[in-house]
């Protein structure tokens, strides 16, 4: 996978604590970056998945059984 240059704007201490970390458990500034972002967007997946489920489970009452679908269909 190609790699692009993609520029942020960050509070200084934040980049302070992140430059240590990496320095400290030699990892580069880029892959640990890109593996933050990838957590952070898969967590929110997550979360978006988790409400839909929710909203499902409220209706789930109205939903005809999978017994009474296959009668219909005479399977």
């Amino acid at each position: 996978m190609s790699k692009v240059t993609f520029a942020v704007k960050l509070n200084e201490g934040v980049l302070s604590m992140l430059k240590q970390f990496c320095v400290e458990h030699g990892t580069k500034y880029s892959f640990f970056v890109e593996k933050a972002i990838q957590e952070k967007l898969a967590a929110e997946e997550r979360k978006e998945d988790l409400l839909d489920f929710k909203m499902s489970r409220q209706e789930e009452e109205n939903a005809e059984s999978f017994d009474e679908y296959l009668k219909e269909r005479n399977v």
